[in-house]
């Protein structure tokens, strides 16, 4: 039913840390007796001897740290759209009421700099 690259993508996954089982279970669906029986099979980590044991705790501590840096990202991501849209309209105001248009146009030449003035 599944091919050995997928079990061996999967159990890669895993031993990388970026995945628990669970995760694995939920994002593939394929049920988790399976997938720790591809663990068994195809683990390198299995295959030098190690025994592959899977933290719960650590597991779903890590994926509690990620959701919440996820949206701690997202209110970023919210706070700077408020900025874009507060200069959009600051410089839409500017155009309006000064008759200065501020935007950037990207036809507009490169400026040479300035003549050379004396100081006083």
């Amino acid at each position: 039913m599944f091919t050995e690259g997928f079990k061996r993508e999967l159990v890669s996954l895993f031993e990388q840390g970026r995945f628990s089982v669970k995760q694995l279970e939920r994002l593939y669906g394929v049920s988790f007796s399976i997938i720790y029986r591809w663990i068994y099979k195809y683990s390198l980590l299995n295959q030098k001897g190690y025994r592959v044991v899977e933290n719960k705790q650590s597991s779903s501590t890590k994926l509690k740290a990620l959701e919440q840096r996820i949206k701690e990202l997202e209110q970023m991501v919210g706070q700077k759209q408020i900025k874009i849209e507060f200069y959009e309209k600051m410089m839409e105001i500017a155009k309006d009421q000064f008759d200065m248009d501020i935007k950037k146009k990207l036809s507009t030449p490169r400026s040479t700099g300035t003549d050379n003035t004396p100081k006083q």
